[in-house]
């Protein structure tokens, strides 16, 4: 890196913890959370440390509150880790039964919280395919808007499951729902 001076937010490239954002700058440091690795300090001085997109250094102090936004989104956009979701406190310890019609068959017993990270895994999923979609250079604006009425329609039909959620805000949403 040379003598350079980038501000918060700007993308960083280390050769042995990867892809990076500068989330605070030190007199001597940069405070960076790598995608791969989470935060660390690097010295200033450090001569390998790549440029990716460099953001001019403020003059006003970015709050925490703004960096943990970016940070999640960051998060959120370049990873497959799973959000923490809090389950309805009702459905807590309990069961999901699936009874066959047959009576010569057993039901199945499932642990509704089991039942409920499979949902979260599920819709983590989605998004994650929605990003890819969306950011795919490959695809026409037209194929893109064709997945994203399929992928709208597969999260109405999740919208059952929101019984289990805490909180509204974790619901899913489908084509009704969505008025952006």
């Amino acid at each position: 890196m040379s003598d350079l001076e980038v501000g918060i937010g700007s993308r960083v490239r280390h050769p042995e913890f990867g892809e990076g954002v500068v989330i605070n700058v030190k007199p001597k440091t940069y405070l960076v959370v790598f995608i791969q690795r989470g935060k660390i300090e690097v010295a200033k001085s450090y001569i390998n440390l790549e440029i990716v997109d460099a953001v001019e250094p403020e003059t006003d102090l970015v709050s925490l509150s703004d960096v943990e936004k970016i940070m999640t989104n960051i998060i959120k956009r370049y990873s497959d880790i799973q959000e923490t979701v809090p389950m309805g406190a009702k459905w807590t310890g309990g069961k999901m039964i699936l009874q066959p019609a047959s009576a010569s068959l057993k039901p199945k017993e499932i642990p509704i919280d089991m039942f409920f990270n499979k949902i979260i895994m599920l819709r983590d999923r989605l998004r994650v395919l929605e990003q890819r979609i969306n950011s795919n250079d490959k695809l026409s604006e037209e194929e893109k808007v064709n997945m994203q009425q399929y992928i709208t329609r597969i999260y109405g039909s999740l919208t059952t499951f929101n019984v289990l959620f805490r909180d509204d805000k974790d619901h899913f949403v489908g084509e009704k729902g969505s008025k952006e």
